[in-house]
């Protein structure tokens, strides 16, 4: 019962702390902040580190407040059963921010949930839901080749607080992005390949993955689809993972 307590509170404060971060935010928006979000509905979600899956439908909600080097970018992750799978809530800043090179960096601390089997005092089993606290720093150079192009690094540090977790990752990933290549009349597609190295502490592996999104200017929803293949990993999980999406941005 505590278990499920503790997690009940977690959740509680988690979103508490979203309503006055998004309040203090908001009051700020009509002056020098713009807001924008995305809401995506898929047949599988997919982690920020593309091996792993939730293995189930899932929706996933994107808010966004920005100021000219400054953004507050909470992520909530539920499956579509209703139960949460994570919360993040990224602040990032701009350190480099002209026409042919941007540097990022940013932050976060998230929350992960996983059901798990646990036996009550008489001596059944049940599912209950608990709640595992991380945080992590980021850092993203990007070189703007051309209006369409652009190739970049991104590494990420991940900190697990709670017996259970992954003490250490190292996500490292040489990316880019090609943009707007025209496939029917008022449908572009954009490309996001990216090669990475991922070390969770004693293990790791090599995966490239790629994101395809389907627009079109007069619309705001968008169709994406995410691919991942391991090449080498000691990492447990499924060799290839892949989904597809609807997401409605506004």
């Amino acid at each position: 019962m505590s278990q499920i307590k503790n997690s009940k509170q977690r959740i509680a404060a988690v979103l508490i702390g979203l309503f006055f971060a998004t309040f203090v935010f908001s009051q700020e928006a009509t002056k020098s902040h713009t807001f924008s979000g995305a809401i995506t509905a898929t047949n599988n979600g997919i982690s920020l580190l593309p091996t792993f899956s939730l293995g189930k439908p899932a929706a996933i909600f994107d808010f966004s407040i920005k100021s000219k080097r400054w953004s507050f970018d909470p992520q909530l992750r539920f499956s579509l059963e209703g139960k949460p799978w994570s919360f993040i809530f990224w602040g990032r800043y701009k350190i480099v921010n002209d026409s042919k090179f941007k540097l990022s960096v940013g932050a976060h601390p998230a929350i992960a949930f996983k059901e798990e089997k646990v036996l009550s005092l008489n001596g059944d089993a049940k599912m209950i839901l608990n709640a595992y606290r991380y945080t992590a720093t980021e850092i993203a150079p990007n070189l703007i080749l051309s209006k369409n192009l652009s190739v970049g690094m991104y590494y990420l540090y991940s900190h697990g607080w709670d017996v259970g977790t992954t003490t250490n990752t190292h996500f490292v990933t040489l990316n880019s992005t090609i943009a707007n290549v025209k496939v029917l009349p008022e449908t572009f597609l954009k490309l996001q390949p990216q090669l990475y190295y991922l070390k969770m502490d004693s293990k790791d592996g090599y995966y490239v993955s790629s994101t395809f999104t389907l627009t079109t200017p007069k619309s705001p929803f968008a169709v994406s689809s995410i691919v991942n293949k391991a090449i080498q990993t000691t990492i447990s999980g499924k060799d290839f993972v892949w989904n597809m999406s609807l997401i409605y941005n506004y």
